[in-house]
């Protein structure tokens, strides 16, 4: 074992601000919905406003910090060990078995990941911001026929913004599961607040070593 940083400053800021907003605009965009009664509607949908701006000028921060950085190589995908690594997540880890990949700073997302994110990163973000903008510049809430777009109302756009939404809400279910499957139950939600993980060498790196 040896304790590598993984995870930079931002890196973290990104990631614990990119999620109280999401629970926040869960939270309130329920509440939209006649779900959950928190703020009254007029509220919820002021202050989902307001979440959904912040949330739209920190991907804008997050855009410039992995083309600058060179960040976004970490979501290519990639075939190799992508089987290995379902395997993994189906039996192995219930059996105790080693993980197929190894984490690295250059390299913090496995197979799977890498699809998963780049998926929400390309096309389950970009619908929901779209279709968020269109309810916030369209004469949300009001019921009158977005004559710019000629469309008549909003019902295709709030489809697509709740299915987006609910997609997202499944990725963070399954990714606070996904956080006790580390080396320990809090290994990965402690790497991601000091930054710092104990990574394992790989299968031979010892002995080229020496």
């Amino acid at each position: 074992m040896h304790r590598e940083y993984i995870y930079s400053r931002f890196n973290r800021f990104w990631h614990w601000t990119q999620a109280a907003l999401i629970l926040f605009l869960a939270a309130t965009g329920f509440e939209i919905h006649g779900s959950l009664h928190f703020f009254g509607f007029a509220d919820a949908v002021r202050y989902h406003n307001v979440a959904a701006t912040m949330l739209l000028v920190l991907v804008a921060l997050a855009i410039f910090w992995h083309l600058t950085t060179g960040q976004w190589r970490q979501y290519l995908p990639t075939l190799t060990n992508l089987r290995a690594q379902a395997n993994y997540y189906l039996v192995g880890i219930f059996h105790h078995a080693p993980h197929p990949t190894h984490k690295s700073a250059l390299s913090k997302l496995n197979p799977l990941q890498r699809l998963v994110y780049l998926g929400l990163k390309l096309l389950v973000i970009p619908v929901v911001a779209l279709s968020g903008l269109l309810y916030m510049f369209y004469r949300y809430p009001q019921r009158f026929e977005v004559v710019a777009l000629k469309m008549e109302g909003l019902r295709a756009v709030a489809l697509a913004h709740t299915l987006g939404a609910y997609l997202i809400l499944a990725f963070l279910i399954a990714h606070l599961y996904l956080i006790t499957t580390g080396r320990t139950m809090t290994s990965n939600l402690k790497a991601m607040v000091s930054g710092y993980e104990d990574i394992e060498a790989e299968p031979g790196a010892e002995s080229q070593a020496h």
